[in-house]
């Protein structure tokens, strides 16, 4: 082997991922795991209530149509260009150096600031499940730490252990959740009817399903990660669509049973369904309460699952983006020996622990206010990408794939899942909202602007930043 053989076999291994290190089945259950769907439904389904009435489950399942909507964008990137930079790389290809490296900042602060929703969570519910089952009382903020600490030590250790870890929780999260579910429904047999699904119990006709649509797409974020994991996937292009399209469907079926569960819970009663913070715990408590540590179980499980696959995938943004020059080369650096991409997974880490301490310490924010108030500004940024990534795909066919071009799927599903996202993006900017989510919109737009400024600014001083973007395919 040459000189030049050996330095471009030691600078690819330096900069690419450990390749084949994932099946399908991993990808759909770290996928799944990073939706966290027990602390989602736990926080988030009340609150939809409130919106739509009885006929919730109808708003969960019109924002699982329009999650399919995007997951066909997803998928025709990832198998036109599977990329561990997902929406950065796709936007960045479509639109210039500029775009992408604006959508690298405006990105990374959406997932960081969504993202820091599970990590002020983690702390405190496992801070509670201690004190309530076993009497024992620890610090939820020493938690916090600890717990993040140790998931930055697998998520770094390898891709392949952590994703196993990340499905297991999952699994066994899904698995007391449906436990839970099927003993709220036989302790009211009576109940079980189709009246959550007539549209005629929807509070208010459409008005009643937009006033919760925006947490209901919430619920789904991170349905998208897979795309993320393409480099260390088997047969990305066509696994990353499969696990896209499985995963959105399986959620979405899965949400909208629990949802179904807990009406039959609290015996179709709306207003008593709207009045409980957490209705999955109270249903269960008032079903079943000997097994009320079953659900708590589950939203520990939820916590550690949703926190493994959300640094695996996210932090893969950050690396793709150092890697390709549009952040900091630092974050582009793989461990030397596990294949990892470890200064952005500790990067990502770090920044996440310190907003939920620094608002719950220093400012006095509890993080069950932090979850609600992050979770809806960290939204904002995620769903104007969704939007424009969608804009993005037809223009990227034209330009690059004409003739494998199909107007189906490459611009009537693309335009119609650009339209409908309007209405969640509508109900989390609307003026008039109170305190501090009227402040969200013109912090959200601010970042946007600022990094408009920032993608201009380093595509002028980078001239090969073009050739660079998406430069490494995954299975190139």
């Amino acid at each position: 082997m040459s000189e030049s053989q050996k330095a471009s076999t030691i600078l690819a291994s330096e900069t690419r991922l450990q390749r084949n290190a994932l099946s399908l089945s991993h990808i759909v259950a770290t996928t799944l795991a990073s939706i966290a769907p027990a602390m989602s439904f736990f926080f988030g389904f009340s609150v939809i209530v409130r919106g739509a009435g009885l006929a919730a489950p109808l708003t969960i399942l019109a924002a699982m149509l329009v999650i399919l909507f995007l997951t066909n964008t997803i998928a025709q990137f990832s198998r036109f260009t599977p990329s561990t930079g997902s929406f950065v790389t796709f936007t960045g290809k479509t639109f210039g150096p500029s775009i992408g490296a604006a959508v690298s900042v405006f990105l990374t602060f959406g997932y960081v600031v969504a993202s820091s929703t599970v990590v002020a969570m983690a702390g405190v519910w496992i801070s509670e499940t201690l004190k309530l089952f076993l009497g024992l009382s620890f610090n939820w903020a020493i938690l916090t730490v600890l717990i993040s600490a140790g998931t930055g030590w697998l998520v770094m250790r390898g891709i392949g252990p952590s994703t196993v870890w990340s499905g297991v929780f999952f699994y066994f999260e899904a698995g007391l959740l449906i436990l839970g579910s099927i003993l709220m429904m036989a302790t009211h047999p009576h109940f079980l009817n189709l009246s959550p699904f007539r549209f005629s119990n929807l509070s208010g006709g459409l008005a009643g399903l937009g006033a919760g649509f925006p947490l209901a797409v919430y619920l789904f974020i991170g349905w998208e990660n897979s795309a993320s994991l393409a480099e260390e996937t088997e047969n990305p292009r066509i696994n990353v669509p499969r696990a896209l399209i499985t995963g959105t469907l399986a959620i979405g079926v899965f949400y909208i049973f629990l949802a179904y569960a807990t009406t039959v819970g609290f015996s179709m009663n709306q207003r008593a369904l709207g009045a409980s913070q957490v209705p999955f715990i109270d249903g269960l408590r008032n079903s079943a309460p000997s097994l009320l540590a079953v659900a708590y179980v589950a939203g520990i499980t939820s916590i550690l699952g949703s926190l493994i696959g959300l640094v695996n995938s996210q932090s893969r943004i950050l690396f793709n983006s150092g890697r390709e020059g549009l952040l900091p080369a630092v974050l582009g650096k793989i461990h030397p020996q596990h294949q990892t991409p470890h200064s952005a997974t500790w990067t990502f880490l770090a920044i996440t622990v310190l907003l939920v301490l620094g608002f719950g310490l220093l400012d006095g924010v509890s993080p069950l206010n932090y979850f609600g108030f992050a979770g809806t500004l960290g939204t904002i940024p995620i769903i104007i990408t969704y939007m424009l990534t969608n804009l993005a795909l037809p223009v990227y066919v034209i330009r690059h794939h004409r003739s494998e071009l199909d107007p189906f799927r490459h611009i009537l599903l693309p335009a119609a899942g650009t339209l409908v996202m309007l209405v969640p993006l509508w109900g989390l900017v609307q003026p008039g909202q109170p305190w501090p989510y009227n402040v969200f919109p013109w912090a959200a737009f601010g970042v946007l602007a600022l990094s408009m400024v920032y993608g201009i600014l380093i595509a002028r001083r980078s001239p090969g930043l073009a050739a660079r973007i998406g430069a490494y395919v995954a299975d190139q």
